[in-house]
This record gives structure tokens, C-alpha cells and sequence, in this order.
């Protein structure tokens, strides 16, 4: 059965590319019903999608559906990488990877785990297959996605790899294309079982960057406070001393990149400065 639908998906985009494709009002976020799909006439429904994030509501899921994400806001040389991170109660499909005519499970209908981020290259289009179902009333097939450069998501390796320490180069580089970058100390860690990620409370004295509001000002001294995650087998623990904290948003959420000792990183900014080769200037008093 799944063949002999993928092999249609390729009759289809050949011969429908013009009048079938279905393209967003804004590009960015697609939504739309299953109940529409004519299956005596078609079994895929094309979604294409122009921006660097978003998201994808599939209500009432029957026939198939296939994501295009082609960012304009990239270029097109870059290597690409793409995150999904299906909604909370995201079900009624499998979700697979294909290239080349192969198909790769990513997502099994109502398997995915609470807040699990899929990634994979962005040369991979999205094949959504409904599943047979009884009673599509109650079901919704959903995600959010990004896309990432892979030159930014490897330097910020806050997914990659998290817990690997940054080297100089790195840390000097995240202080200029991070989402945030705070001077401060950690107040406590908590844990969260659910998405098995350690919450970093922050008391900050010194804000350079923050693209969201993710640092309010604190009630409880002259500074800002805020939370960080990042991933549990890190194992960060509370302690003293002041770091530099940098990180990007990731699906709404602050994720922790490199966080050196503010000590350590004042010697490797006034070093790489003294040889002029910091990338870009901070505040380090």
C-alpha cells in the first residue's frame, strides 16, 4: 500500500506541479483538512513552504500530504538542517523522511514522546501518510519546524551537541550570532523528568543581547533574571562564580550554548582582540 502511494506522490507532482500544489497566504504556516482531498482523483496534497520556521495543522488527516521546505531567507548554497517538533497531542499519521524515492520513518503515529525534537538535512521533503482510521473527528496531525544553517547550528551545537565544551574559537564566535548573551550566575538547577532537561535559573547583572524577552528584571536585586534549558546528561549543577552565558531560541524556548567562566572568556576576548582577530566587539568590564 505505502508504495504504491509514494509512487503515485511522484504521478502527481509531475502532473499536477502547477494547478495542485497548495501554497500558504503567508508561507510560513500551513493549515488545512484532510476532508477536502478528492481520493478518486488524488491521493497528495503538496504544501510548500518559503521561511526559516513555522508550523504545519493537518486536521481530519486522510490520503497523504508532502512538505516542501525551501526557505528564501537561506541561501540556497548553505547546507541546511530542519527541525520538527510534532505539537503535544499531534496525531492520525506516520511521518517519513524521503529522498530519492526511498521512504525512512520519522515520526510513528502517536509514538512520538512529549517535546522530542526530530532533525535531519534539509535535501529530505516530509511524506505525511494518514492512518486508517475509525474516527478522524478527534485527530490532528501537527508540528513546528525550523531550519538552521549548519555552519550556526554546528558552531552553537546547543542540539548537535550540547554538552561538548566550546573551544575558544567557538565561544568567540557564539558571543556574535547568539539568540542571547548574559553576564550572570546560576541561582539553582531544577529538573524536568518529562522532557528530561535541567532548567538553569540565572540571576543576570549584565544583558548584551537577548532576542526574546527571556530575561525579566528581578524583583530581588539591580539585574534580570530568567530560565535556560539544556539537556540533562549535561549534568550542570549550581555553583559560585560568574559565567557568560549564550544560547539560542529554540522553538520558543531559551537552549543553553556555550556558558564559559566569566574569567575564562575575558582572557580569550582580550587575547584574540589584542591580535585583532575577535569577530566582533562586547563589553567585557
Amino acid at each position: 500500500m505505502l508504495r504504491r502511494i509514494l509512487l503515485s506522490v511522484f504521478m502527481v507532482t509531475a502532473m499536477c506541479r502547477g494547478s495542485s500544489a497548495h501554497y500558504n497566504s503567508d508561507m510560513c504556516n500551513w493549515k488545512g483538512s484532510g476532508l477536502t482531498h478528492e481520493l478518486h482523483k488524488k491521493e497528495v496534497e503538496q504544501v510548500y513552504l518559503r521561511c526559516s520556521e513555522g508550523s504545519v495543522e493537518w486536521l481530519y488527516p486522510t490520503g497523504a500530504l508532502i512538505v516542501n521546505l525551501l526557505p528564501n531567507t537561506l541561501s540556497a548554497s548553505e547546507h541546511l538542517t530542519v527541525c520538527i517538533k510534532p505539537l503535544k497531542d499531534s496525531k492520525g499519521s506516520n511521518i517519513y523522511l524521503e529522498k530519492t524515492g526511498e521512504l525512512k520513518m520519522l515520526v510513528r503515529d502517536e509514538e512520538h514522546l512529549p517535546n522530542k525534537v526530530y532533525c535531519f538535512a534539509q535535501d529530505q521533503v516530509l511524506f505525511i501518510e494518514a492512518t486508517p482510521q475509525l474516527d478522524i473527528s478527534r485527530k490532528i496531525t501537527g508540528f513546528q519546524y525550523e531550519i538552521f544553517s549548519r555552519r550556526t547550528f554546528s558552531d552553537l551545537h546547543a542540539i548537535s551537541d550540547p554538552c561538548r565544551p566550546c573551544s575558544d574559537t567557538e565561544i568567540l564566535l557564539a558571543v556574535c550570532i547568539s539568540d542571547f548573551v548574559v553576564k550572570g550566575s546560576i541561582k539553582e538547577v531544577t529538573t524536568d523528568i518529562e522532557q528530561q532537561e535541567s532548567i538553569i535559573s540565572v540571576s543576570i547583572n549584565r544583558l548584551d543581547r537577548q532576542k526574546s524577552k527571556i530575561f525579566q528584571p528581578s524583583q530581588e536585586h539591580r539585574g534580570w533574571e530568567g530560565k535556560i534549558r539544556t539537556p540533562l546528561e549535561c549534568g550542570v549543577r549550581a555553583g559560585l562564580g560568574e559565567f557568560l552565558f549564550t544560547g539560542r531560541m529554540h522553538f520558543g524556548e531559551p537552549r543553553l550554548g556555550c556558558a564559559p567562566r566569566y574569567r575564562d572568556f575575558q582572557r580569550i576576548y582580550l587575547e584574540a582582540k589584542s591580535n585583532g582577530l575577535n569577530p566582533c566587539e562586547i563589553n567585557t568590564d
